[in-house]
């Protein structure tokens, strides 16, 4: 692994490289953390769809540009192949739930740059105001949390 990841890590630093910009954020707090769990608890396959729905949460994904990311939750249709390095395997969807004093990264970077890398949905949730943003390729929803979502790739989940 990249020494500089190694380094945020020892620090207690989040670091993502996105274009070549390397982007910190502070580990994320309990709340955060109770949000990312209540939402993966209700990621499912949806009937008569092939998806496992495989979900994971804040692991290194290696993006086809060279971008290395850690989305709060990555959802896959198969189990990536890579256990003990970055994933490869671009996700179905991407589920971010904001940080404080991190709202640029997850509203304005996060959205496009998963989109322009094969990511069909990308979900952002705001657990302070429960704001829920929903952005495919053609174009974006809000909603206020609960909601329940139908992905492209066949899951559902409720943010």
């Amino acid at each position: 692994m990249d020494a500089r990841l190694l380094q945020a890590e020892s620090l207690g630093v989040k670091l993502e490289i996105v274009n070549g910009l390397p982007i910190w954020e502070a580990q994320p707090v309990y709340r955060h953390q109770r949000a990312v769990d209540q939402v993966r608890s209700t990621i499912q396959p949806s009937l008569n769809k092939a998806c496992q729905c495989i979900h994971i949460a804040d692991v290194y994904v290696s993006f086809p540009d060279g971008s290395l990311k850690r989305p709060d939750i990555s959802i896959f249709c198969r189990e990536p192949d890579e256990d003990e390095a970055a994933i490869t395997l671009v996700p179905e969807a991407v589920i971010e739930i904001i940080s404080k004093g991190y709202e640029a990264k997850d509203l304005q970077i996060a959205p496009p740059f998963y989109l322009s890398q094969g990511v069909k949905d990308v979900l952002v949730m705001n657990p302070y105001t429960l704001a829920v943003l929903h952005v495919r390729r053609d174009g974006a929803k809000h909603y206020i949390s609960p909601v329940e979502l139908e992905l492209e790739c066949g899951c559902r989940v409720t943010v």
